[in-house]
């Protein structure tokens, strides 16, 4: 499929500093086969106001204005946007509120996915460049992205959901699996879901996203020093491992969408590891991340009751 329709799912919240410009980069998108839907999750500031003069500007884009879950979590906004039954089942990109695309974003990746079997579920997403608030870009090290698989998604997310696309089969999986309890990041969900059905999992080298970064931040970029002292925060409070075990549970209970292969790896995981010890288990699974060091640093955590 050459030119499919995309839903654009956008989550807002009090965004009105930036909003305008992520709207703008949306309309000179070379890929033009596009319609947004704006879940809005209690805005207090002229997000709504910026929404509805786009709206009366570009009718052609059939802008919907839902009303959030308001749960205060991008994760559940986000996830009460890919599951909701009124809205189609076709191809879908995620869209931070504050973000700016470059032109050839969804056209890449309606490249990339279009090569992909329309009857199997597969996840796009690119690399993209971090900018301060002003959209001035950081020198940043490149960062080191492992094979996709299952066994990497069950300890590491590496699709970032500012940048993700869906295919129509991926899109059906996740609605069909519903909105799990419980998980702390909605992009890495898809990613261990979609993998963990047997799709097909691709990651562009290419920038296509100006990732801003400022103070009121969902999550963040983590990368340099600041990110290294934000992982190692994460590590000490247990957070990581939180996380870890949280969409694990999350995963067993979406276990009917799941491959047999996958089935067995989430028993082994949340099974007490009474015969070994746990990073004893993870190396016996086969689990890894990016690089060799992030795998040794996966194993210490383990070993430390941190993983």
């Amino acid at each position: 499929m050459n030119d499919p329709h995309i839903t654009i799912l956008m989550a807002t919240f009090n965004g009105a500093r930036f909003l305008q410009a992520q709207l703008d980069s949306l309309l000179i998108q070379t890929h033009a086969n596009w319609s947004l839907v704006v879940s809005d999750d209690g805005s207090r500031d002229g997000t709504l106001d910026i929404l509805r003069a786009f709206d009366i500007a570009h009718p052609a884009r059939n802008l919907r204005l839902l009303k959030g879950p308001g749960a205060g979590s991008a994760t559940q906004n986000f996830m009460s946007l890919l599951t909701r039954h009124d809205l189609p089942v076709g191809w879908a990109a995620l869209a931070d509120q504050d973000d700016v695309w470059l032109p050839q974003k969804l056209a890449r990746a309606v490249a990339w996915l279009g090569d992909c079997s329309p009857d199997l579920p597969a996840l796009y997403a690119s690399e993209s460049t971090v900018t301060n608030a002003y959209l001035v870009s950081r020198r940043q090290r490149p960062n080191p992205r492992p094979q996709p698989g299952f066994r990497n998604a069950l300890v590491q997310n590496i699709f970032a959901g500012h940048s993700t696309v869906l295919n129509k089969a991926a899109t059906g999986l996740v609605r069909r699996a519903g909105i799990p309890g419980h998980i702390a990041f909605h992009d890495w969900w898809l990613y261990q879901l979609i993998a963990g059905a047997g799709g097909i999992c691709l990651l562009d080298p290419a920038q296509t996203v100006l990732y801003r970064q400022h103070g009121s931040n969902a999550f963040g970029a983590s990368c340099g020093v600041s990110g290294a002292i934000k992982r190692l925060g994460h590590l000490a409070r247990n957070d990581y491992g939180r996380w870890l075990f949280d969409h694990w549970l999350a995963l067993n209970d979406a276990a009917p969408h799941l491959t047999p292969e996958a089935r067995a790896l989430i028993r082994d995981l949340l099974a007490p590891p009474l015969a070994e010890r746990r990073a004893a288990q993870f190396r016996r699974l086969g689990l890894y991340r990016g690089t060799q060091r992030g795998t040794a640093a996966l194993w210490l955590a383990a070993h430390l009751g941190r993983a």
